[in-house]
Protein backbone atom coordinates (compact mmCIF):
# COMPACT_ATOMS: atom_id res chain seq x y z
CA UNK A 1 0.00 0.00 0.00
CA UNK A 2 1.40 3.39 -0.94
CA UNK A 3 2.02 6.18 1.55
CA UNK A 4 -0.63 8.30 -0.20
CA UNK A 5 -3.24 5.59 0.41
CA UNK A 6 -2.08 5.46 4.04
CA UNK A 7 -2.59 9.23 4.35
CA UNK A 8 -6.08 8.93 2.86
CA UNK A 9 -6.97 6.07 5.18
CA UNK A 10 -5.65 7.71 8.36
CA UNK A 11 -7.50 10.90 7.42
CA UNK A 12 -10.76 8.96 7.02
CA UNK A 13 -10.20 7.54 10.48
CA UNK A 14 -9.55 11.04 11.80
CA UNK A 15 -6.06 10.29 13.09
CA UNK A 16 -4.52 13.75 12.90
CA UNK A 17 -1.08 12.96 14.49
CA UNK A 18 -0.65 10.00 12.14
CA UNK A 19 -1.64 12.14 9.13
CA UNK A 20 0.95 14.76 10.09
CA UNK A 21 3.62 12.11 10.47
CA UNK A 22 2.83 10.51 7.09
CA UNK A 23 2.67 13.86 5.27
CA UNK A 24 6.10 14.74 6.65
CA UNK A 25 7.39 11.33 5.61
CA UNK A 26 5.95 11.73 2.10
CA UNK A 27 7.72 15.09 1.76
CA UNK A 28 10.99 13.46 2.86
CA UNK A 29 10.43 10.83 0.17
CA UNK A 30 10.32 13.72 -2.30
CA UNK A 31 6.69 13.23 -3.27
CA UNK A 32 5.35 16.48 -4.76
CA UNK A 33 3.30 18.55 -2.27
CA UNK A 34 0.49 18.88 -4.83
CA UNK A 35 0.36 15.07 -5.19
CA UNK A 36 0.25 14.60 -1.42
CA UNK A 37 -2.58 17.11 -1.23
CA UNK A 38 -4.66 15.66 -4.05
CA UNK A 39 -4.00 11.92 -3.84
CA UNK A 40 -3.61 11.75 -0.06
CA UNK A 41 -5.60 14.39 1.80
CA UNK A 42 -8.26 15.42 -0.70
CA UNK A 43 -8.95 11.89 -1.87
CA UNK A 44 -9.50 10.83 1.76
CA UNK A 45 -11.83 13.76 2.36
CA UNK A 46 -13.78 12.98 -0.78
CA UNK A 47 -14.42 9.42 0.45
CA UNK A 48 -15.79 10.93 3.67
CA UNK A 49 -17.92 13.32 1.60
CA UNK A 50 -19.45 10.44 -0.36
CA UNK A 51 -20.08 8.41 2.80
CA UNK A 52 -21.69 11.44 4.43
CA UNK A 53 -23.95 11.85 1.39
CA UNK A 54 -25.03 8.21 1.73
CA UNK A 55 -25.53 8.46 5.51
CA UNK A 56 -22.69 6.00 6.16
CA UNK A 57 -20.91 8.49 8.40
CA UNK A 58 -22.30 11.42 10.38
CA UNK A 59 -21.31 14.94 11.41
CA UNK A 60 -18.86 13.91 14.20
CA UNK A 61 -16.86 11.69 11.81
CA UNK A 62 -16.76 14.46 9.22
CA UNK A 63 -15.49 16.94 11.81
CA UNK A 64 -12.76 14.58 12.99
CA UNK A 65 -11.67 13.79 9.42
CA UNK A 66 -11.62 17.51 8.58
CA UNK A 67 -9.44 18.16 11.60
CA UNK A 68 -7.00 15.51 10.38
CA UNK A 69 -7.07 17.06 6.90
CA UNK A 70 -6.31 20.51 8.30
CA UNK A 71 -3.39 19.08 10.28
CA UNK A 72 -1.93 17.66 7.07
CA UNK A 73 -2.61 20.81 5.06
CA UNK A 74 -0.87 22.92 7.71
CA UNK A 75 2.36 21.00 7.07
CA UNK A 76 1.98 21.23 3.28
CA UNK A 77 1.04 24.94 3.14
CA UNK A 78 4.58 26.39 2.99
CA UNK A 79 5.57 23.88 0.29
CA UNK A 80 2.44 24.53 -1.75
CA UNK A 81 3.02 28.28 -1.58
CA UNK A 82 6.59 27.72 -2.74
CA UNK A 83 5.34 25.69 -5.71
CA UNK A 84 2.78 28.39 -6.44
CA UNK A 85 -0.06 25.89 -6.49
CA UNK A 86 -3.25 27.55 -7.61
CA UNK A 87 -6.39 27.14 -5.60
CA UNK A 88 -9.24 25.90 -7.75
CA UNK A 89 -11.54 28.79 -6.87
CA UNK A 90 -12.69 31.06 -4.07
CA UNK A 91 -15.93 30.90 -2.11
CA UNK A 92 -17.25 33.44 0.35
CA UNK A 93 -19.52 31.66 2.83
CA UNK A 94 -21.68 32.74 5.74
CA UNK A 95 -25.00 32.37 7.53
CA UNK A 96 -27.39 35.15 6.50
CA UNK A 97 -28.31 38.21 8.51
CA UNK A 98 -30.48 37.50 11.55
CA UNK A 99 -29.48 33.82 11.66
CA UNK A 100 -26.90 32.50 14.13
CA UNK A 101 -26.76 28.84 13.12
CA UNK A 102 -23.42 27.64 11.83
CA UNK A 103 -23.16 23.84 11.97
CA UNK A 104 -24.41 23.39 8.40
CA UNK A 105 -22.26 26.23 7.12
CA UNK A 106 -19.17 24.79 8.79
CA UNK A 107 -19.80 21.41 7.21
CA UNK A 108 -20.16 22.95 3.75
CA UNK A 109 -16.96 24.92 4.31
CA UNK A 110 -15.05 21.73 5.17
CA UNK A 111 -16.41 19.84 2.19
CA UNK A 112 -15.49 22.74 -0.11
CA UNK A 113 -11.98 22.92 1.34
CA UNK A 114 -11.83 19.17 0.82
CA UNK A 115 -12.29 19.85 -2.91
CA UNK A 116 -9.31 22.23 -2.94
CA UNK A 117 -11.35 25.45 -2.92
CA UNK A 118 -10.34 28.47 -0.90
CA UNK A 119 -13.13 29.36 1.52
CA UNK A 120 -13.51 32.72 3.24
CA UNK A 121 -15.83 32.27 6.20
CA UNK A 122 -17.72 35.39 7.24
CA UNK A 123 -19.38 33.65 10.18
CA UNK A 124 -23.04 34.23 11.11
CA UNK A 125 -25.47 37.14 10.81
CA UNK A 126 -23.96 38.29 7.51
CA UNK A 127 -25.68 41.04 5.52
CA UNK A 128 -25.93 41.18 1.73
CA UNK A 129 -23.51 44.12 1.69
CA UNK A 130 -20.92 42.17 3.71
CA UNK A 131 -21.11 39.18 1.35
CA UNK A 132 -20.66 41.42 -1.67
CA UNK A 133 -17.78 43.36 -0.18
CA UNK A 134 -15.90 40.18 0.77
CA UNK A 135 -16.57 38.65 -2.66
CA UNK A 136 -15.12 41.70 -4.42
CA UNK A 137 -12.14 41.93 -2.06
CA UNK A 138 -11.21 38.28 -2.53
CA UNK A 139 -12.13 38.05 -6.19
CA UNK A 140 -14.53 35.22 -5.32
CA UNK A 141 -16.28 32.95 -7.82
CA UNK A 142 -19.11 32.08 -5.44
CA UNK A 143 -21.12 33.51 -2.56
CA UNK A 144 -22.61 30.69 -0.46
CA UNK A 145 -25.48 31.57 1.89
CA UNK A 146 -26.85 29.36 4.65
CA UNK A 147 -30.05 29.79 6.66
CA UNK A 148 -31.86 27.64 9.18
CA UNK A 149 -34.85 29.90 9.84
CA UNK A 150 -37.70 30.59 7.42
CA UNK A 151 -37.67 34.17 8.68
CA UNK A 152 -34.08 34.76 7.53
CA UNK A 153 -34.35 33.06 4.13
CA UNK A 154 -35.43 36.26 2.46
CA UNK A 155 -32.04 37.80 3.15
CA UNK A 156 -30.80 35.42 0.41
CA UNK A 157 -32.91 37.34 -2.10
CA UNK A 158 -31.14 40.53 -1.00
CA UNK A 159 -27.80 38.86 -1.73
CA UNK A 160 -28.91 37.90 -5.25
CA UNK A 161 -30.19 41.45 -5.80
CA UNK A 162 -26.95 43.00 -4.49
CA UNK A 163 -24.86 40.89 -6.89
CA UNK A 164 -27.09 41.88 -9.83
CA UNK A 165 -27.10 45.56 -8.88
CA UNK A 166 -23.30 45.47 -8.79
CA UNK A 167 -23.40 43.97 -12.31
CA UNK A 168 -21.46 40.91 -11.12
CA UNK A 169 -24.00 38.17 -11.87
CA UNK A 170 -21.79 36.79 -14.68
CA UNK A 171 -18.78 36.65 -12.40
CA UNK A 172 -20.21 35.57 -9.03
CA UNK A 173 -22.56 32.62 -8.54
CA UNK A 174 -24.90 32.66 -5.55
CA UNK A 175 -25.40 29.28 -3.87
CA UNK A 176 -27.98 28.80 -1.13
CA UNK A 177 -28.77 26.04 1.34
CA UNK A 178 -30.19 25.18 4.75
CA UNK A 179 -33.06 23.17 6.19
CA UNK A 180 -36.00 25.37 5.07
CA UNK A 181 -34.53 26.17 1.64
CA UNK A 182 -35.96 24.44 -1.45
CA UNK A 183 -35.31 24.36 -5.18
CA UNK A 184 -38.49 26.34 -5.84
CA UNK A 185 -37.37 29.05 -3.41
CA UNK A 186 -34.01 29.12 -5.19
CA UNK A 187 -35.77 29.56 -8.55
CA UNK A 188 -38.07 32.25 -7.18
CA UNK A 189 -35.21 34.47 -5.96
CA UNK A 190 -32.96 33.80 -8.97
CA UNK A 191 -30.06 32.17 -7.08
CA UNK A 192 -27.70 30.01 -9.14
CA UNK A 193 -27.86 26.84 -7.10
CA UNK A 194 -29.59 25.08 -4.24
CA UNK A 195 -28.15 21.85 -2.85
CA UNK A 196 -29.69 19.61 -0.17
CA UNK A 197 -26.43 18.63 1.55
CA UNK A 198 -22.85 19.73 2.17
CA UNK A 199 -21.16 17.15 -0.07
CA UNK A 200 -23.33 18.04 -3.08
CA UNK A 201 -22.75 21.74 -2.40
CA UNK A 202 -19.00 21.16 -2.67
CA UNK A 203 -19.39 19.28 -5.97
CA UNK A 204 -21.49 22.08 -7.45
CA UNK A 205 -19.10 24.76 -6.19
CA UNK A 206 -16.18 23.00 -7.84
CA UNK A 207 -18.06 22.73 -11.14
CA UNK A 208 -18.84 26.48 -11.01
CA UNK A 209 -15.13 27.24 -10.63
CA UNK A 210 -13.96 25.11 -13.54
Amino acid sequence: MSILEDISLMLQQGKAPKVKQLVTQALEEKIAPQTILEEGLLSGMSVIGEKFKNNEVYVPEVLIAARAMNAGVAILKPYLVEEGVEEKGTVVIGTVKGDLHDIGKNLVKMMMEGKGLKVIDLGVDVSAAQYLEAAKENNANIIACSALLTTTMNEMKNVVTAVKEAGLQDKIKVMIGGAPVTQSFCDSIGADSYTPDAATAADVALSFCQ
